[in-house]
């Protein structure tokens, strides 16, 4: 009798494990279904950024842009690349910890100096580009984050250069940008980390000021 007892437990045990791990594996097949839908539903980074980076392209390569003073050349290239760089995000990670600390209106005015900075040192640089195309290599995505990966092609060398991205609703914006393993947000992270340990955010503050001023000086005589 007690075989038979076991032999229906047994029976009822297995009828409910079987039922379980049919559930178990509609769950995963279900939460599969929707992790791949909802990825596919999201915009693609690199067919985002293709037409941006060549836009950029254009207007580097317009004859017209080296006739016009330096300050209006850069000011020509950051408005575009503006549609694609989310410059807070930018501001935010080089503060690290420290962005917390500010109120409103001092996120504001760091954004913009930051802002001011990257457009003098780098956005400045225009009369280095010399007819550089750029090849997209690949892409990776990770929830709302991405990097789309390029090479900045010359007739000499090729560049690597990747976008880190993060998803603002439908657009895909750029947060940092890595050139050849080294990332612009880290490298200005730790320097500005040294100061803020040093002179303070009004002293970074400062630092950045004397060093915006001391590259629109360079542009002016350039």
């Amino acid at each position: 009798m007690w075989f038979m007892i076991l032999d229906r437990r047994c029976r009822r045990q297995g009828t409910q494990f079987f039922f379980s791990g049919l559930l178990v594996l509609v769950v995963i097949i279900f939460g599969s279904f929707l992790g791949q839908a909802a990825a596919a539903s999201s915009p693609d980074p690199t067919e985002q950024f293709r037409p941006f980076l060549q836009k950029v392209t254009d207007v580097l390569a317009d004859p017209t842009l080296k006739t016009v003073p330096k300050k209006e050349q850069s000011q020509r290239v950051i408005n575009v690349v503006r549609e694609r760089f989310d410059f807070r995000e930018m501001s935010k990670r080089v503060l690290g910890q420290h962005w917390r600390s500010l109120n409103t209106q001092e996120q504001a005015q760091f954004e913009q100096l930051f802002t001011e900075l990257l457009q003098y040192a780098y956005v400045g640089k225009i009369d280095e580009y010399t007819g550089q195309q750029v090849e997209f290599t690949q892409q990776r995505i990770k929830g709302d984050r991405a990097e789309v990966q390029t090479l900045l092609v010359d007739a000499n060398k090729s560049i690597p250069i990747s976008y880190i991205l993060i998803l603002r609703g439908t657009q895909w914006m750029a947060y940092d940008v890595v050139v050849e393993g080294v990332s612009l947000v880290r490298n200005y992270m730790e320097q500005f980390k040294e100061i803020l340990l040093k002179d303070g955010y009004p002293g970074l503050v400062k630092q950045i000021e004397n060093k915006i001023s001391q590259l629109e000086q360079q542009q002016k005589q350039s």
